[in-house]
């Protein structure tokens, strides 16, 4: 069983939720990225996802396209990605993902791609636009690489294709909220939970993770009655932005470290905190 999906089983046998969190690399600074993953750490997540900034980031709401396209402005590139994942490996076991499209993996190179994911300490790779039966070597080359590949569903999504994506995921199932962006209004609980219940049901070999719309400790503690765990990306990007809100132009791409920076850390991770005390 791979470190992240002993971690989420581990927490589920203690009667606790995984909380996940999403940050994109290069966001809202270069030099700032590896000390946030940190602070996200340091606030109890139980995983991070590192994402790799794309120009079109199809799955993504406005607040994490505007982190990429901030992030590409900023001069990010895929080799950052994997260096900001290893140095904090090098301090932390805490599993960490990378979440982010096909073509920047094409273009990386598959192989070399998930050699460095390997090198690098990521625990697994999310996706979004990587089809079920595509024949590129993606799945293979995760798996030589022993980098779990986790699929997504969503409510749209027939039975027998949840079915099949439970047994070609490694580490979860990421379960999508609603059909739409990522930090979107959330649609009736009850029927998101009467889904996630269904994936629950219809996945054996992968725990169920929930992800989209959720944005507070009360949505965590809600949905995770009907999941394993949620993942909060588009409020963690949304409190970054106020936390560096000072920061633009030319300084956008540079520590702010004499202007209440240490402060900053530590209100993201107060954050992070508050979200993780939904998961109890």
């Amino acid at each position: 069983m791979s470190r992240l999906k002993q971690v989420i089983r581990n927490l589920n046998t203690r009667g606790e939720k995984a909380l996940g969190v999403f940050v994109t690399a290069g966001y809202p600074n270069l030099s700032d990225t590896v000390s946030i993953i940190r602070a996200l750490d340091a606030g109890g997540a139980d995983f991070i996802e590192l994402g790799m900034p794309f120009s079109d980031p199809l799955a993504e709401g406005l607040p994490i396209q505007m982190s990429s396209a901030i992030a590409l402005s900023n001069g990010v590139t895929m080799d950052f990605s994997f260096e900001s994942a290893a140095e904090f490996r090098s301090a932390s076991d805490t599993p960490l993902l990378l979440m982010g499209y096909v073509n920047p993996v094409l273009q990386y190179g598959i192989s070399n791609f998930f050699d460095r994911c390997h090198s690098s300490g990521v625990d697994a790779v999310i996706l979004p636009d990587y089809p079920l039966h595509s024949r590129l070597p993606i799945r293979d080359a995760a798996r030589q690489n022993e980098i779990d590949l986790v699929y997504l569903v969503a409510p749209t999504t027939p039975s027998e294709r949840i079915r099949h994506i439970d047994e070609l995921s490694r580490g979860f199932v990421y379960a999508v909220s609603m059909t739409g962006l990522t930090g979107t209004t959330m649609p009736d609980r009850n029927e998101i939970k009467s889904y996630l219940n269904k994936v629950r049901g219809l996945c054996t070999n992968n725990p169920v993770l929930v992800g989209f719309g959720i944005s507070t400790a009360e949505d965590v503690t809600d949905l995770s009655r009907a999941a394993d765990g949620c993942i909060v990306g588009s409020a963690v990007i949304n409190k970054i932005e106020k936390l560096w809100a000072n920061l633009s132009g030319d300084d956008s791409a540079q520590s702010d470290s004499n202007n209440c920076a240490p402060d900053r850390f530590s209100q993201l991770t107060s954050f992070v905190a508050d979200l993780k005390s939904g998961t109890t």
